[in-house]
């Protein structure tokens, strides 16, 4: 675990789902610090991609709190969250007639003008992260022109654009060949570093999350869950763990 111990985000006695009849988990009781990078696993259906949608402000919460850095996220307006929390998701939206360097722009608007204008530090930003994610090549290249790959590595340029001190990830690596995984892994520990970035990572690949993440948080079969450190885990007992 990192040496910072400062709670970036943290989650009590939380419910979340679509409805209160049928939750997805229920009396969350969590903490994720700064700095530190967590791996979320779980089979299919077990609520990866619903915990990470309410954990950054997507979802309402059906009970409990969650505070990021020490406020509520419902005291937030759209604006300071955006500031505050970023997401990357698998799915790929239309984006046609948007270049690579108008996708990573986005990430500035919490920061804009209110005529949506950029200034220099905001094109700062925008070039910093375009560079980190070492996609130089394709900032003049169309969205829909990006391959499944190119266009996870120009979401998460944007996502780092938009500096905050929270970043989830929802099946980052899903269309990255092995290599491109490990440089993704990182390019994550480097953010999680030099910039004090709280990492929250769901995917299905347990042996790279196991290497390169601080810590797991297993949501396991029978709606319980478990908070492991990830180099104290054998990848057959992580898999046990998953199916308990």
């Amino acid at each position: 675990m990192p040496e910072n111990n400062h709670i970036a985000l943290q989650v009590k006695e939380l419910l979340i789902g679509y409805k209160k009849s049928k939750p997805v988990l229920s009396n969350l009781n969590l903490n994720f610090f700064q700095g530190q990078i967590t791996g979320l696993v779980a089979k299919n259906g077990s609520g990866k991609s619903t915990l990470i949608k309410t954990l950054c402000g997507v979802l309402p919460a059906l009970s409990g709190s969650i505070f990021i850095n020490g406020i509520n996220i419902n005291d937030f307006n759209k604006k300071e969250l955006a500031k505050n929390s970023s997401l990357v998701l698998t799915d790929k939206p239309t984006l046609n007639g948007f270049k690579v360097k108008d996708l990573v722009a986005m990430g500035r608007y919490p920061y804009a003008s209110f005529l949506g204008k950029l200034n220099s530090v905001d094109e700062e930003c925008i070039e910093s992260a375009i560079t980190l994610c070492k996609i130089n090549h394709l900032k003049e290249k169309y969205c829909n022109e990006l391959s499944d790959g190119e266009f996870q590595k120009a979401m998460l340029a944007r996502a780092i654009a938009q500096e905050t001190s929270l970043l989830f990830l929802d099946e980052p690596t899903a269309f990255l060949d092995f290599p491109s995984k490990l440089n993704l892994m990182k390019l994550l520990n480097d953010l999680s570093t030099l910039k004090n970035t709280s990492i929250i990572i769901a995917s299905h690949d347990l042996e790279l999350l196991k290497e390169h993440t601080h810590q797991l948080l297993v949501l396991k079969k029978n709606g319980s869950y478990s908070v492991i450190e990830s180099k104290s885990i054998t990848i057959d007992e992580l898999v046990n763990e998953l199916d308990v």
